[in-house]
C-alpha cells in the first residue's frame, strides 16, 4: 500500500465493527466523496486474491466455504467471506441463509463474513459485490465469494473473482449438462461436493472431468477434486490449492466489465453504447461510474419530467 492510503484503509478495517460500519456506509452512500476516495484507494492497493465459488443451488457451496476457513487460517491467511443471498421479496434484503451455514469464530479478527442480497441483479451476484470485494481485497489475503447459484447464463462471477471454483454434486447430470450450463469454461479448480456418497461421487468426478476437457481452450483442463465438507475429505487439499493460486492477471478487465454492466443496468444499453464508458487515466471503476453516472443524470435532467 502507498503511504497516503494506509491511514484511510487502516481506519476502515481496523476492527470487525469498523469494517461493518464502513460497509454500511458504502451501501447507504455508494457515490459519496468519502466512499469513492476509500474505494479508489482500495482498488489501487490490493494485497489479496478473490476466489469465487459457483455452482447449482443446493450443491453445498456455503458448507464448503465454511469448512475452508479453519485450514486457511491455520496457514496464517486472513480470510473474508462474501455470501450473495437471494433477495427477500418483502424487504429486498438478504435472506441470510448462506451466512447461517458458514461457521466462523466471531472473536477471530482474521475472519470476516458478510451477506448481501442480489436484489434485481442477474448473474448470481449483486452490484455491491464489486465494491465490497475491492475493500476486502485491500485487507484480507483471501476473499471467498459465494454466488447464489448458476444457471445457463449466470457466470458473472468470472468478471469479479481472480480465480473460480466450480462446485458440482453427485447425481446432477452428465458432461453434456455441465456444458449446457455454460460454466465449464470458467473454473480454475472444480470440486465434486458430498464425496461421502461413494460411487455416485466417483461418477460425478468422471462426468465433470469430461465436461471440462471438452471446454478446455488450451487443451489443459482444470483439476477436479472430490470433497466432503461435512466429513472433511479433500478439504485440506483444496485449502492448499487455494493458498497457492497464482497472482491475478486481469483486474483491469474486471474493472471495465463492472463499469459497463453497472451503467447498462442504470441507464440502458443504447445510452451506454453512445457514452462509450472507459476508465480515465489513473482512474478506478468506482470514480468512473460516478463520473459517467453524473453525465447521464445531467442529460436526463433536460428531458420533460427529468430531475
Amino acid at each position: 500500500m502507498t503511504q497516503s492510503s494506509v491511514p484511510i484503509l487502516s481506519k476502515a478495517v481496523e476492527s470487525k465493527r469498523s469494517l461493518a460500519e464502513t460497509l454500511a456506509r458504502i451501501e447507504a452512500h455508494p457515490e459519496s466523496p468519502e466512499t469513492l476516495t476509500l474505494l479508489e484507494q482500495a482498488w489501487a492497493n490490493p494485497i489479496g486474491r478473490a476466489i469465487g465459488f459457483t455452482g447449482p443451488p443446493g450443491v453445498g457451496k456455503s458448507t464448503l466455504v465454511g469448512a475452508l476457513i479453519k485450514p486457511l487460517r491455520e496457514r496464517g491467511l486472513r480470510v473474508a467471506v462474501l455470501a450473495v443471498d437471494p433477495s427477500s421479496q418483502a424487504t429486498h434484503g438478504a435472506l441470510l441463509g448462506d451466512r447461517a451455514r458458514i461457521a466462523a469464530d466471531p472473536t477471530d479478527p482474521g475472519v470476516f463474513v458478510r451477506s448481501i442480497a442480489t436484489r434485481d441483479r442477474l448473474g448470481g451476484l449483486a452490484e455491491l459485490a464489486m465494491p465490497i470485494v475491492t475493500l476486502f481485497r485491500a485487507h484480507f489475503d483471501l476473499v471467498l465469494i459465494e454466488t447464489v447459484g448458476v444457471g445457463q447464463t449466470e457466470t458473472a462471477i468470472a468478471d469479479l473473482a481472480d480465480h473460480i471454483v466450480f462446485c458440482a454434486q453427485p447425481n446432477a447430470g452428465d458432461a453434456l449438462q455441465y456444458m449446457k450450463a455454460g460454466v465449464a469454461e470458467i473454473p480454475d479448480i472444480a470440486v465434486v461436493c458430498k464425496a461421502d456418497l461413494g460411487a455416485a461421487a466417483t461418477r460425478a468426478v468422471a462426468d465433470l472431468r469430461g465436461a471440462l476437457m471438452l471446454a478446455a481452450r488450451s487443451g489443459v483442463a482444470p483439476e477436479v477434486l472430490s470433497v466432503s465438507a461435512t466429513g472433511g475429505e479433500g478439504v485440506e487439499a483444496l485449502a492448499e490449492r487455494l493458498a497457492c493460486l497464482p497472482a491475478p492477471q486481469n483486474r483491469q478487465g474486471q474493472a471495465q466489465a463492472w463499469l459497463y454492466q453497472t451503467l447498462v443496468i442504470r441507464f440502458g444499453q443504447e445510452g451506454v453504447a453512445r457514452l462509450q464508458p472507459k476508465l480515465g487515466e489513473g482512474e478506478g471503476p468506482f470514480a468512473a461510474a460516478a463520473r459517467l453516472s453524473g453525465r447521464f443524470r445531467a442529460l436526463l435532467a433536460n428531458f420533460p419530467g427529468g430531475t
